[in-house]
């Protein structure tokens, strides 16, 4: 059960105070696109990610035929995966995405609100 993850970040899990917070280290990953989403921006009310993050908004992933969304992939642990799941607002949920490399990996997009 201790098998590695992988969680594609095009946010603020790129950003090593969110990582240090969040996970209490400094995550090492590798640059690969999300295939058919693009970005939009959602605004962060939960009082912890504002704290965490220091942005008022985020960006999202959104569907979206064609496009591609650029970001890291980093190889973490089952706990630091639920961490992860944690640190993000009900506006998002965890999916697998399919991505240029082809190397399967967790991504936060849009939640069907």
């Amino acid at each position: 059960m201790n098998q590695p993850q992988f969680l594609f970040s095009y946010g603020t899990l790129q950003n090593e105070k969110v990582q240090l917070e969040t996970f209490g280290r400094k995550l090492k990953g590798y640059p690969d696109k999300l295939l058919n989403y693009e970005l939009i921006q959602v605004k962060i009310e939960d009082a912890k990610v504002l704290k965490i993050s220091g942005k008022s908004h985020h960006p999202i992933a959104i569907k979206s035929a064609g496009n591609q969304v650029a970001g890291v992939v980093f190889q973490i642990t089952p706990a630091e995966l639920a961490l992860a799941d944690q640190y993000e607002i009900p506006a998002y949920k965890r999916i697998q995405g399919i991505f240029h490399s082809s190397q399967p990996a967790w991504v936060f997009v849009q939640a069907d609100l």
